[in-house]
């Protein structure tokens, strides 16, 4: 009856199906370090905490080291748990693998791909991955989500047989070993070779990138639980005074734009989206270190942002994770408490789903 009642739960928005299991309303996370989940509930109340699995599987300090014999997934998972949130894994393992030969990182992550030593390595450090969370939620959802960017290479590569095969492994293993995951893709527009923050395109070409992304995700012949989708790596504050880019603010437009690239693959996908390692920054930031500006957060949460979330949401987009892509972003601990603040407030009227 318990699964019975999770698939009458499965709804669909804008076409994509959501997981059973998944929270009545629009989740929001944040990324969280190991014994931080207890402080993080009461101050943000967020549903979910992201973590990043990385360090290489050959290296002799990749996540099955932190602690022993993978034990750190474990801890992270019960500690999770007992916070009532979901714990969320972003698994970015492979360009920090041994040999990584290329002086790009996609020739980096192909290479790795290609290298049947380092692979052997790779499956078994995912499956110690897919068993210490089994053993440790048993059939309570935890996402995985798998290497981010890499997706990106190998549709700009061509490389749709080596992804096939890549990503059939990965669902093979999961179902066997951890049925109960939730296993996420990762879906970057700029494997199209098209940067639309840059080219600022007409709608009718959103479309058309969403075609060609929805036809790669489409070539593998696999079905994954979700799709992570990321905006940016970066504060828009620091990339302008760091990095010297001012041109990756975002208007109006731009968040109008990308909610139609989301809306066309999920229509084609049937997939839900979860937008992940969004930047912290806020426009009342002073553009320091570890304070640098941005406004993606106000955007979908700040005042007057319901009508952003739900056109965001009908797109196809059902969580929100918020996060700094590199030191000396703004995080939840340099903001002062404003993301604990706003995520407080959307958690006393979460968008509901559907």
């Amino acid at each position: 009856m318990t699964r019975l009642r999770h698939a009458l739960l499965s709804v669909m928005v804008s076409l994509a199906i959501i997981p059973p299991a998944w929270p009545h309303h629009l989740a929001l996370g944040v990324a969280d370090s190991p014994g931080d989940a207890q402080a993080l509930r009461a101050n943000s109340r967020v549903d979910m905490r992201y973590q990043y699995l990385a360090g290489g599987v050959n290296t002799g300090h990749g996540w099955a080291t932190w602690n022993p014999n993978g034990s750190f997934v474990s801890m992270y998972v019960r500690e999770s748990f007992a916070a009532h949130m979901t714990p969320v894994f972003s698994y970015y393992q492979l360009l920090q693998s041994a040999p990584s030969i290329g002086s790009t990182e996609q020739a980096r992550d192909l290479s790795n791909l290609r290298n049947r030593a380092t692979m052997r390595a790779y499956w078994g450090d995912y499956e110690l991955l897919l068993r210490r969370v089994n053993t440790a939620a048993g059939d309570r959802m935890v996402i995985i989500h798998i290497e981010p960017d890499l997706w990106g290479y190998l549709e700009q590569a061509h490389a749709t047989a080596l992804a096939r095969a890549f990503a059939g492994r990965l669902i093979a293993l999961r179902n066997r070993l951890a049925p109960h995951v939730l296993l996420a893709w990762h879906l970057s527009v700029w494997g199209t070779d098209e940067d639309p923050t840059y080219s600022k395109p007409s709608l009718a070409h959103m479309d058309h990138l969403a075609a060609i992304s929805a036809a790669f995700y489409e070539s593998l012949h696999a079905h994954f639980d979700l799709v992570f989708n990321d905006v940016t790596d970066r504060d828009a504050g620091f990339y302008q005074d760091v990095e010297g880019n001012p041109r990756t603010w975002w208007g109006p437009a731009d968040f109008v734009r990308h909610d139609r690239y989301i809306a066309g693959f999920t229509r084609r996908t049937h997939t839900a989206v979860v937008l992940w390692q969004l930047p912290l920054g806020d426009t009342h930031e002073n553009d320091t270190w570890n304070h640098y500006k941005d406004n993606r957060l106000q955007w979908w949460l700040g005042p007057d942002s319901a009508a952003h979330l739900r056109a965001t949401h009908d797109a196809g987009v059902i969580g929100l994770l918020f996060g700094a892509g590199a030191t000396g972003n703004t995080t939840a601990q340099t903001d002062n408490g404003f993301f604990y603040r706003l995520a407080r407030r959307y958690a006393t009227h979460p968008l509901p789903l559907g």
